[in-house]
């Protein structure tokens, strides 16, 4: 056995930058589900939604894995319980995505013309915010190399004041939709109201989550 490695454990820097490109690789599904959705293809949301399904599964592995095997003696930058913290917030963005499809897979629902356009326009919006976290969390490795500060620290740092500013513009366009979706009162079934608006809101909720895990990097570099 190595004695170093068994002393020191192993860094987890470079399976958790794994696990943010899983947990982002279930949001890129999205859109093909939504342009499912448009063509009323529910067959192919179906078969799309057990695609996130699993690639939620694998995130989920990666996630057991580091946790398991985070090291209690390696000397890190950062406390474990923050590291805990960030893959929590991460796992729940990929558990919103799967909700998203698993939601679409329970009616067949038509989505109407008159909103089409602003909930791909807030689905662009939600990649937007999560895109930029994928950017600040796969420097992970080379954050650590220089003990979460200097220069690296402060380009991550900027990229995560980028994502709050998505955030906001993601917030402001559910807003929006939100009232688009409710002057459909008269044209479409309260039934159907709300399934526009559960759609809404799970989608917003990854925007959050993603916002939640910059804010938890963001804690492990300035403290």
């Amino acid at each position: 056995m190595n004695i170093i490695q068994d002393l020191f454990g192993k860094s987890p820097f470079g399976p958790l930058v794994e696990h943010t490109k899983k947990v982002h690789e279930c949001v890129e599904m999205l859109r093909p589900l939504m342009e499912a959705l448009v063509n009323e293809e529910y067959d192919e949301i179906r078969k799309i939604q057990d695609k996130i399904s699993r690639l939620e599964y694998e995130a989920d592995t990666i996630k057991h894995d580091v946790r398991e095997h985070l090291p209690r003696r390696y000397f890190m930058p950062v406390e474990r319980v923050e590291l805990e913290r960030f893959i929590s917030s991460q796992d729940k963005i990929a558990d919103k995505a799967e909700d998203f499809a698993v939601i679409l897979t329970l009616r067949k629902t038509k989505l109407h013309p008159d909103i089409m356009d602003k909930f791909f326009e807030f689905l662009e919006q939600i990649f937007q915010v999560t895109g930029t976290l994928l950017g600040a969390a796969v420097e992970l490795k080379n954050l650590a190399e220089v003990s979460f500060s200097g220069a690296e620290a402060k380009h991550v740092l900027d990229i995560l004041q980028g994502l709050n500013e998505e955030e906001w513009k993601a917030d402001r366009l559910a807003r929006s939709l939100s009232r688009d979706i409710y002057r459909l009162e008269d044209q479409v079934d309260p039934i159907t109201i709300i399934f526009y608006e559960k759609m809404l809101l799970t989608l917003g909720a990854i925007a959050n989550e993603a916002e939640n895990a910059g804010d938890m990097l963001r804690t492990m570099i300035v403290k």
